[in-house]
């Protein structure tokens, strides 16, 4: 019987620390460099994908582009001759070599996700979910919120139409809830 129960203990345990994978913290971004904590997004397996289940604050209202770039840095560089905030993430993640922004799932990059939607109160906490996912994809990548919105394209402006990098977080291996 004491088998038993510690058995299911560990079982509920180890199911706990599988449904929540990684845990992102995220931080504010300029052309200084990275600045301070906005926040988590919690990146776990769903089925057929992840589920990303942001729980930030202090952002501007609205819609955001919210992506998967290249490189586990969010640091400013010069580019160009113009000092870029989290330019150092590099693009968005494409390594199906698409070389054009779409909508998540669809023929663009693998990094485009849904945009994240931040309430009147700076907040974000609603969930997306990405078919065609998986955790391992996201290990040592940076997850990326831009200025503005998306409309999952590359007209009239390129990448959605999200401008400046305004917050940033690395999706490290073993960085657990």
């Amino acid at each position: 019987m004491r088998t038993t129960a510690i058995l299911a203990a560990l079982a509920a345990a180890a199911a706990g620390t599988a449904a929540a994978d990684y845990r992102v913290d995220m931080n504010a971004i300029d052309v200084k460099g990275v600045g301070a904590p906005v926040g988590t997004v919690v990146i776990s397996e769903d089925a057929g994908g992840v589920r990303l289940a942001p729980n930030l604050k202090g952002l501007p209202p609205g819609e955001h582009g919210f992506h998967v770039h290249e490189f586990p840095n969010c640091g400013a560089r010069e580019k160009d001759g113009k000092v870029v905030a989290g330019d150092l993430a590099g693009g968005h993640w494409d390594p199906d070599k698409h070389g054009k922004h779409g909508m998540p799932g669809g023929d663009g990059h693998r990094g485009d996700l849904p945009p994240l939607k931040v309430g009147a109160d700076g907040t974000a906490r609603d969930a997306v979910t990405v078919k065609g996912l998986k955790l391992s994809d996201l290990r040592d990548k940076s997850l990326m919120v831009h200025a503005g919105g998306d409309n999952g394209s590359d007209q009239p402006k390129p990448n959605g139409g999200g401008g400046d990098r305004i917050a940033c977080g690395v999706i490290q291996a073993g960085a657990k809830p």
